[in-house]
């Protein structure tokens, strides 16, 4: 048998993340695809699988390491290897080979002259205009900082992580910060002065979660419509069929249809489906129909992404939010289920009330919230009747969009839902 070491692959943009268990010890025998550990980033957890079959040999991580992709997590005995495996030379980068192979070139007589350095836009509140690189300006959105009031300690002028961490402890130190960054701070209280209290930490991912609103809050301008879709007859539609629900083992609940329907409205109004680039000044239109759905879970909200939606049926997109849902409530989604997506759906469903306030999950530009079904009276022509209604309510950022486009969009989607028969036109 040969010994191997097994890497964490490519996790996307997450970066370290936490080992939260331990699948396998010394001398446990494992399968291709057997889950070695699993970890934790800020939106989920996942597990590692061994590339491998065979016996493990070494588990070179513990409980609470901090890891990246690339890193070691276990040596293999092997007796299998799956197809189209990753090695560690593969994974990692490895460095090149000395200069001196190379056939040496005479030294110029001129000396290179230097890049020229960055132009600096003015006023640029967004760091539209400054000297960092996607990472930097992913961890200043995250962090609510303006990059344009960072300096930069870098080649040329360049802003680093660092000096973006630095920038938000001198303010938290009561260090000087421009007028426009500054919050006022909610004052501490010993809260046991008045009676027992007990503090309880939030998960990772409540944690993340929390910032990440709270970025979105200060950032968005958010707009919200509420209106109502009577869903009688898509209620008693999907009604009927339980019977081939059941048959299929699926539960067709009303989220399907709706996500059906959003991806549909999409279509016929694509700024709703766009983001605002950098600067602020143009839309980022989408051709793809990815839309997120809320998960609630014992360690926070989750949002997985369903894709492509508009070339799906129900029965095809209800097997896919089942599937998703559970892997959210056990931990096990992969870093792709939680990305691209362009339009979300938070349904609260029995628990919901008659509408609320959903914040805009940016970079995107809308989000629609759907409260609990409800049977009201309705006015027919004649008499008062009985009617399944369902409450919308629509955030979006104004700056993207207007208010007549979103009183547009919500009409739109209400017909869709009263009458699913649209769809098919």
């Amino acid at each position: 048998m040969t010994a191997r070491e097994v890497v964490i692959p490519d996790i996307g943009d997450a970066e370290n993340v936490e080992v939260i268990e331990l699948c396998v010890g010394p001398g446990d025998s494992v399968e291709v695809d057997g889950a070695l550990i699993v970890i934790e980033s800020d939106k989920a957890s996942m597990e590692v699988p061994s590339p491998f079959a065979g016996t493990v040999a070494e588990i070179r991580v513990e409980l609470g390491d901090v890891v990246d992709s690339g890193h070691v997590v276990a040596v293999l005995e092997v007796t299998r290897e799956a197809s189209g495996e990753r090695t560690r030379e593969e994974a990692v980068p490895q460095p090149s080979a000395p200069a001196e192979a190379a056939p040496s070139q005479p030294t110029p007589s001129v000396a290179p002259q230097p890049p020229p350095p960055p132009v600096q836009l003015d006023g640029a509140a967004d760091g539209a205009g400054v000297y960092a690189g996607p990472a930097v300006r992913r961890l200043a959105r995250e962090l609510g900082v303006a990059l344009s009031d960072v300096r930069g300690s870098g080649p040329r002028g360049r802003i680093l992580k660092d000096d973006v961490k630095g920038f938000v402890k001198s303010a938290m130190a009561g260090g000087a910060t421009p007028a426009s960054a500054a919050l006022p701070a909610i004052p501490a209280i010993d809260f046991s002065k008045f009676g027992p209290v007990e503090e309880v930490p939030l998960t990772r991912i409540r944690n993340r979660g929390a910032r990440n609103l709270h970025r979105n809050w200060l950032n968005v301008v958010h707009v919200t419509q509420h209106d109502e879709a009577d869903v009688t007859d898509l209620d008693g539609f999907r009604r009927s069929l339980g019977d081939q629900a059941k048959a299929r083992g699926v539960k067709l609940t009303l989220l399907p249809f709706i996500v059906k329907a959003c991806a549909e409205n999409l279509g016929a109004f694509p700024r709703f489906c766009a983001s605002l680039n950098p600067a602020v000044d143009g839309l980022i239109l989408k051709h793809y129909r990815h839309i997120g759905f809320a998960v609630d879970t014992d360690d926070g909200l989750i949002v997985p992404v369903l894709r492509d939606v508009d070339s799906k049926g129900v029965w095809a997109l209800a097997a896919e939010i089942a599937e998703l849902s559970e892997l959210a409530r056990n931990g096990r989604l992969a870093p792709d289920h939680l990305s691209g997506g362009c339009f979300t759906v938070s349904s609260l469903g029995r628990q919901g009330g008659t509408g609320f306030t959903p914040i805009v999950n940016a970079p995107e530009v809308a989000i629609l919230g759907v409260g609990r079904l409800d049977t009201k009276p309705r006015w027919n022509g004649a008499a008062f009747e009985p009617r399944a209604m369902l409450p919308l309510s629509l955030s979006y950022d104004h700056r993207a969009l207007n208010g007549v486009e979103g009183g547009n969009f919500v009409v739109a989607l209400t017909r869709l839902l009263g009458d699913i028969r649209r769809l098919v036109l």
